[in-house]
């Protein structure tokens, strides 16, 4: 694997301005490199990262989930507290005045902790909030997860000002299951104000940003005859030549480094909004100071994956919805599909069948669907980030494969990225996880050819109607009726 490091007096491009370029640039600049530019085809300037302005990014968005909460994998829950003390610091230099973005006031927050609820229809905590629970009491954060079901639990929510948060959607008020987990740690950044910040900062740090249509929008790499990258070419046709190139592209990235093929893939998350109105009585209950933000059966598959938020300061309410993640492939230039940047029926069907459930209030006040988003993410395989040098690209890095919960790092993930870079700390769990990986293959432990399988025709159970139903549909298809496929319907080898 081809690796290089830049000096501080070397030109570096970045390509995307989302939480993964904005906090490379940012730490970068922090720390000491001179020539770092920011590439991008959104006018940032203008449109302010707000989705209403058109903006496309995953990361510009009203708000995303901050939490602590991540069961056994521990990696990231030291880089989510990390993250938190940063966002805290964010609010304070807010608070004091301190480097304040035209626009803002002392007034503005870019971290709302209102509490971060896991919740499951089921009777008791899945094994992702029991670790939750332990790895985050091991680390020292006692009393910060809090389990609905247990009063003493209850009392130290209310002692934190959060007890409304414990049961938001009073399931216990309608003698309903209420089984889950508030991460008091968490609760939501306001995005599109917290990527001005980042962007204002590394601006003043002495990044550099060119964020235009044309000039700003990424067209190909540049290359030495020994095949290195050794800059870029945008859509004007102007070369900005570097000695290490970033890619943080987002959703497109996959499309743009065609070596992510099998590791990454862009996939759509479905985005719901609803409208508040001033004058209705929800306005208080679905505030922040009630009401946290919150995840339903998140890792239950097409019929769960929700996830939403309070009402934000223009009455909005957002849910999403991850249960599926969907793709859209496209033939690409060298011939091969790749999902690229509709709702979906299935998340509408989700969210209205949620709704009526956990939140009839809104029905109650003929408050529907104001308006609906398609979120483009771009997910690895294992849902690790991919932060690391190309294969055999000297001169080419990627950050990648947030997976849908990278946002809450924007105040931090630059510092990892640039030790990733500079090779610094490289042993280390986290970096470790985002180094360029592969599935595993035939070889893998999770091949079917190298675990146990059991012989279908002890275990079908198949009826004769069963049987013979699968025989005509095989015959009405033109499948052939292999041995293999006996053995599928529930036919012994010797039918």
């Amino acid at each position: 694997m081809s690796r290089q490091s830049a000096s501080k007096n070397d030109r570096i491009n970045i390509v995307g301005t989302g939480i993964f370029g904005l906090s490379t640039a940012l730490h970068l600049a922090r720390r000491g490199y001179k020539h770092v530019t920011v590439f991008y085809k959104q006018p940032y300037y203008i449109t302010q990262y707000s989705y209403f302005n058109g903006c496309d990014g995953a990361s510009a968005d009203i708000n995303k989930i901050i939490r602590s909460a991540y069961g056994s994998q521990t990696e990231y829950q030291h880089l989510s507290t990390e993250a938190i003390a940063s966002w805290k610091q964010w609010n304070s230099d807010l608070e004091h005045g301190v480097d304040v973005l035209e626009g803002m006031s002392s007034n503005d927050r870019v971290f709302i902790q209102c509490g971060s609820l896991n919740l499951t229809d089921g009777d008791a905590l899945p094994d992702f909030e029991r670790a939750t629970v332990k790895n985050m009491e091991e680390a020292g954060h006692r009393n910060t997860q809090l389990v609905t079901t247990e009063r003493e639990h209850q009392k130290i929510a209310t002692s934190k000002g959060m007890g409304s948060a414990m049961d938001p959607f009073l399931r216990s008020n309608r003698g309903k299951p209420n089984v889950g987990v508030l991460d008091s740690t968490g609760g939501f950044a306001i995005a599109d104000k917290a990527c001005c910040l980042a962007l204002h900062q590394a601006r003043n740090f002495g990044a550099r940003f060119v964020l235009d249509l044309i000039a700003g929008a990424f067209d190909s790499f540049v290359t030495s005859p020994n095949g290195d990258t050794i800059g870029i070419t945008m859509k004007d046709g102007k070369q900005h030549l570097a000695a290490l190139t970033i890619m943080a592209c987002g959703g497109w990235t996959p499309s743009l480094l065609p070596q992510l093929d099998s590791l990454c893939e862009a996939t759509a998350g479905s985005v719901f909004i609803y409208k508040i109105p001033r004058t209705s009585k929800l306005g208080d209950s679905l505030s922040p100071k009630q009401f946290p933000t919150w995840l339903w059966k998140v890792r239950d598959g097409v019929e769960g994956g929700l996830y939403g938020f309070p009402r934000d300061e223009e009455g909005y309410l957002k849910i999403g919805y991850r249960g599926t993640k969907y793709t859209n492939p496209k033939p690409q230039e060298d011939g091969i599909e790749r999902s690229l940047i509709k709702i979906l029926a299935q998340a509408m069907q989700v969210v209205r069948r949620f709704v009526p459930e956990y939140l009839p209030e809104l029905e109650e006040e003929g408050i529907d669907v104001a308006l609906t988003r398609v979120c483009w993410y771009t997910d690895s395989f294992d849902n690790h980030f991919v932060i690391d040098h190309v294969p055999n690209k000297r001169g080419l890095f990627v950050t990648t494969g947030r997976s849908g919960h990278a946002f809450k790092y924007l105040p931090n993930i630059g510092n990892w990225i640039d030790d990733a870079i500079e090779g610094v700390g490289s042993t280390r769990p986290a970096i470790q996880a985002w180094k360029w990986r592969r599935l595993e293959g035939a070889k893998g432990a999770r091949a079917l050819a190298n675990v146990p399988l059991v012989d279908t025709r002890v275990t079908t159970g198949r009826t004769a109607d069963d049987i013979a139903f699968g025989i005509k549909y095989l015959k009405t298809r033109d499948i052939e009726c292999t041995e293999p496929m006996k053995r599928i319907i529930g036919l012994s080898a010797a039918n």
